[in-house]
């Protein structure tokens, strides 16, 4: 089996819960390099990655292909970059960039030197998003009208991370950050929007960056979208609603990945490694072929973020199709502008 060498820029939440685990586990992959600035975490379970203490001794020194830029979103620009100019391809986590032009310059040299840089959106890999998917493509809601998707928390106190809390730092915030999630499904599941709406603020006050969103997207055929993302939420609500002319679903945000992941669960290559479900997660009420009313309990199958890195490997072996490709994120970042400026300016964004 092709074996593709990959460096890891941060060995904190994100480089030991979504990156690491997979990295090990799949067969097709070797974590040749992870940094760490000042710490050496990374040895006891991958003993055989080099530690370097910057990005650019590892970019330097490391005998890698594949570089996944996993540190906050304000240095994603420099550093996706500098692995570019150092030859190497690239995964950059979500939502890309800070701002557009920095997404679009990006794209521009990784195709001018045919290398490829793709962003981590995990959360197509999520088993309420497929089984939203499913429900889509079955057709049995008939045309949709209305549809809203939700990522709510209850994190009243600050957090302490700088880089997602202050308002002064250009991507940190909930828009950047949740917003990148629901907007990614959004143009996923319905294509890029005619124009949008947005109201954008910080609930916890204006020395927070924003703690919530609500974003309308305007789409052909009458069909608004919500997206809603607030940290005063105690109960949860259904993460995904759906109404058309022959009826309505309603999904529950039931992956558990990222909780089992960090209580320690070992991803397995090759079949489904979550906990199963207990319980229903969805609610399918429709009308049926038959004019016949039909409310269904619904219940999704597992996801598996190994799956975007199976893709990864797929594209880099065998051309396959590249999962989420930075030209096709760059529509997200345009959003993500677009919404700010509708909230600042009070007022729907036509978008090209």
């Amino acid at each position: 089996m092709q074996l593709v060498k990959v460096g890891l820029c941060a060995f904190g939440m994100s480089g030991k819960v979504f990156h690491a685990p997979f990295l090990k586990e799949h067969p097709g992959f070797f974590m040749s390099g992870v940094v760490e600035r000042s710490k050496e975490d990374s040895k006891e379970k991958y003993p055989d990655a080099v530690i370097y203490r910057s990005v650019e001794e590892m970019l330097a020194n490391a005998d890698i292909e594949l570089v996944v830029v996993n540190t906050p979103v304000q240095t994603h620009f420099e550093y996706a970059k500098m692995a570019l100019n150092a030859g190497k391809n690239v995964i950059v986590e979500k939502p890309f960039t800070v701002t557009l032009a920095e997404a679009e310059e990006l794209v521009k040299l990784a195709d001018e030197k045919g290398l490829f840089i793709s962003v981590y959106q995990n959360r197509r890999f999520d088993r309420d998003y497929l089984q939203v998917q499913k429900i889509i493509q079955e057709n049995r809601l008939g045309n949709l009208k209305e549809v809203e998707i939700r990522f709510d928390r209850f994190r009243t106190e600050a957090s302490g991370k700088q880089h997602k809390e202050n308002p002064e730092q250009m991507g940190s915030g909930s828009l950047h950050d949740l917003g990148s999630h629901l907007i990614d499904q959004a143009t996923q599941f319905f294509g890029y929007p005619e124009k949008l709406f947005a109201d954008i603020f910080s609930m916890k006050g204006n020395e927070f960056a924003n703690d919530y969103f609500e974003i309308l997207l305007y789409y052909p055929n009458n069909l608004r979208l919500r997206l809603k993302s607030s940290v005063f939420s105690k109960e949860a609500h259904y993460a995904y609603i759906l109404h058309g002319d022959k009826g309505s679903f309603l999904q529950e945000r039931s992956d558990d990945q990222e909780n089992e992941l960090v209580a320690g669960s070992i991803p397995v290559y090759g079949k489904e490694w979550t906990k199963p479900l207990k319980e229903t997660d969805g609610i399918l009420n429709y009308i049926n072929e038959s004019s016949e009313t039909e409310r269904i309990l619904t219940s999704s199958e597992a996801g598996n973020y190994m799956n975007y890195y199976q893709q990864v490997y797929e594209y880099i072996v065998f051309g396959y199709a590249l999962p989420s490709p930075g030209y096709e994120i760059i529509q997200n970042m345009k959003i993500i502008e677009a919404a700010e400026k509708s909230s600042k300016e009070g007022k729907v964004i036509h978008l090209d």
